[in-house]
């Protein structure tokens, strides 16, 4: 599996990156060392954490997914030269995360250190190689909110300049290699690049955001953005919460034959998301009836779609097994024809994108 440069840094990444949220919540800590076992025996050299993870976020799991990977790195002190390791300081609290440095509606500079000083404990690693900020500080239209609403700016709150210090603090000392963005929106890349250069600041080399078949909200001027600016897209939710798979076409998402192990299945929490809407089930159902028409596995037509389109440097893989995690890494590979993107084009053009 060739590597792919993430945006103008010199972090190397195979194009699919194993995601782990589900560690701590689905996958206990020796299912989740042993599905990261054998991601490297099958190549994958990037993970992905996220100090609030497990998901769905509660405070009981806050931090879980990290102190795993820590043990695992623990075990396995030659795996951390093996691999480009990433992880995310949570932006300010949505909707009641008290847990989050106590629910304060903003993230200051030294917030940003002293979360990147505790992951690197949790994560028993002396340094971060991709350090992103989950999502913005100032009001976005992100997590199924579709609008940018005026009267919910709080400008009050720090800096995209201050934001990059603290940042370029973290990579002055050592503790950070890369700095990257998540939901983030095209003024956003455009600011964090603008103030890099302006102020001789770290760059982000990345923005992690959510895109598949139900949610192609980047082709919406993002890819341009981050094509001319030189930043990377880390694709996350390829699948959609499993609507992608075809395990819920016939169920429904709440029907008693419902898989009851399935994201969407288990939390309500995040049945009230994006992914629990009525359109983006119907979407999902008709891109996954595209698929088997020609032949393929709605995970591996979903997939494939992502692996190769221009805009995503790596694609991120939540699983909970090692069988989902063969299946697919091995739809890397697949290619689809000039006939199927044509079709998976105008079930868009009917549909949009239900899951923004």
């Amino acid at each position: 599996m060739k590597h792919i440069h993430l945006g103008q840094s010199d972090l190397a990444v195979t194009p699919i990156c194993l995601g782990t949220m589900t560690f701590g919540e689905q996958v206990d800590e020796a299912g989740a060392h042993a599905i990261l076992n054998h991601s490297l025996e099958r190549g994958i050299n990037f993970l992905d954490t996220a100090e609030m993870y497990s998901v769905p976020v509660r405070a009981q799991t806050f931090t879980r997914t990290e102190s795993i990977l820590g043990t695992w790195l623990a075990k396995n002190p030659g795996a951390r030269k093996q691999i480009v390791l990433a992880t995310k300081v949570a932006g300010p609290s949505r909707g009641g995360m008290e847990w989050i440095r106590g629910g304060k509606p903003d993230l200051t500079g030294a917030d940003i250190e002293q979360a990147c000083h505790d992951s690197l404990g949790r994560l028993q690693t002396d340094v971060i190689d991709l350090y992103q900020i989950h999502w913005p500080v100032r009001h976005v239209p992100a997590f199924g909110q579709m609008y940018f609403d005026p009267a919910k700016d709080t400008p009050e709150t720090t800096s995209i300049h201050e934001q990059l210090a603290a940042l370029g603090r973290l990579v002055k000392a050592g503790k950070v290699r890369e700095i990257g963005v998540s939901n983030e929106t095209p003024y956003g890349v455009h600011e964090f690049v603008r103030l890099a250069e302006m102020h001789g600041l770290p760059r982000i080399a990345t923005v992690q955001n959510v895109y598949c078949l139900i949610n192609r909200t980047v082709e919406n001027a993002l890819d341009e953005s981050m094509y001319r600016l030189g930043v990377s897209l880390l694709a996350y939710s390829p699948l959609a919460f499993g609507l992608l798979t075809g395990k819920y076409d016939q169920s429904g998402i709440t029907g008693p034959d419902a898989p009851a192990e399935g994201r969407i299945a288990k939390y309500e929490s995040v049945r009230k998301q994006r992914w629990g809407r009525d359109e983006a089930v119907n979407a999902a159902r008709r891109y996954n009836a595209l698929a088997r028409a020609h032949d393929m596995t709605p995970t591996q037509m979903a997939l494939a779609f992502c692996y190769n389109k221009w805009q995503v440097a790596s694609t991120i893989i939540g699983v909970t097994s090692i069988a989902q995690l063969d299946e697919n890494i091995s739809a890397y590979g697949t290619q689809l024809s000039q006939e199927v993107l044509d079709e998976i084009d105008q079930i868009r053009k009917e549909n949009r994108d239900p899951a923004v």
